[in-house]
């Protein structure tokens, strides 16, 4: 019997064929961008609806879309646009950085063979939920504020930003919510670029193509719909009890004060346990749209851009 110990080498194994350079960084960002952008414009009507319906009383879409052309108009479908407009455009960007990124240093330890194991790709997918965090918390906390607000009365974004500042400050107004943000955040973007990774490598395999960039359009749209929605299946109620904290009134009209188990005490005691879930339907229609067209413009932003 021999008395040798086997010494295993722990240094990371080199990876083949990875791209480190600041042009690649600067194109998963600038596609990121586009998807943003792409992902707003499709999905800013839908999102009002989700929002309308997470943090009042009624309980029926239809009724919300009833409401807001009565009221306010047509043109309140898109109430809130601007900062998602660039702000969704910059998360995104921070996304798609973040997750390939996070690819890239995962590669640096593990062989490329063994990258669509689910949970490198899901804490690839998470790195990007936290690197977005620092900027979506505070463009969601102003975009649902604009569009919980069933006034007619128009604030502008810089008056806004100004009164919650004046009276909240930065961590208790501007970042409202930041826990719960940074806890969908990681839900949502682990599930969402997993469940979409793992079936563009299925088809890759299926169809037996040598690359991704053989994978046509439709095949894209269908991925990134079927992603979208396994990302709001997985993070919902956690969406809801952050819409709730973040349409809260402040200071001492709050029913929350940004607790966590306030908000989800509240929910639970009104609703119950369909109050984690209402808006889901006119959620996951949005999604369908959404994150098709996200995926597939950011796809082919990086297949123009090389």
């Amino acid at each position: 019997m021999s008395d040798a110990v086997e010494i295993v080498d722990l240094t990371p194994a080199p990876a083949a064929n990875v791209d480190h350079s600041l042009t690649r960084k600067a194109k998963d960002i600038a596609a990121g961008f586009i998807g943003g952008a792409t992902q707003v414009l499709i999905g800013q009507p839908a999102d009002l609806v989700k929002i309308r319906l997470q943090t009042s009383h009624e309980t029926s879409s239809l009724s919300i879309i009833k409401q807001v052309l009565k009221n306010e108009g047509i043109l309140a479908f898109y109430k809130g646009t601007l900062p998602p407009l660039f702000g969704v455009g910059v998360c995104v960007s921070l996304q798609f950085y973040g997750f390939h990124e996070a690819k890239r240093q995962i590669l640096n330890y593990y062989d490329q063979s063994n990258l669509n194991l689910w949970p490198q790709t899901y804490i690839a997918g998470a790195v990007a939920g936290i690197v977005n965090t620092p900027v979506a918390g505070p463009i969601e906390q102003l975009r649902i504020l604009s569009q919980s607000n069933t006034s007619t009365t128009k604030n502008s974004l810089s008056d806004t930003v100004k009164r919650i500042y004046q009276t909240e400050g930065i961590v208790n107004g501007i970042y409202r919510g930041f826990g719960i943000t940074l806890l969908r955040e990681i839900q949502a973007y682990g599930v969402w670029f997993l469940t979409y990774e793992t079936l563009i490598q299925q088809i890759i395999d299926l169809q037996h193509y040598k690359s991704r960039n053989d994978i046509s359009t439709p095949e894209l749209l269908a991925s990134g719909a079927l992603a979208g929605n396994a990302l709001w299946l997985s993070s919902y109620p956690i969406d809801v009890i952050k819409s709730n904290i973040q349409s809260d009134k402040f200071g001492s009209a709050s029913k929350f004060n940004g607790r966590i188990s306030a908000a989800t005490r509240y929910i639970y005691q009104t609703h119950g346990l369909r109050g984690f879930w209402r808006g889901i339907v006119p959620c996951l229609l949005r999604a369908v749209p959404c994150s098709a067209g996200t995926f597939a413009s950011v796809e082919l932003a990086l297949r123009l851009m090389g």
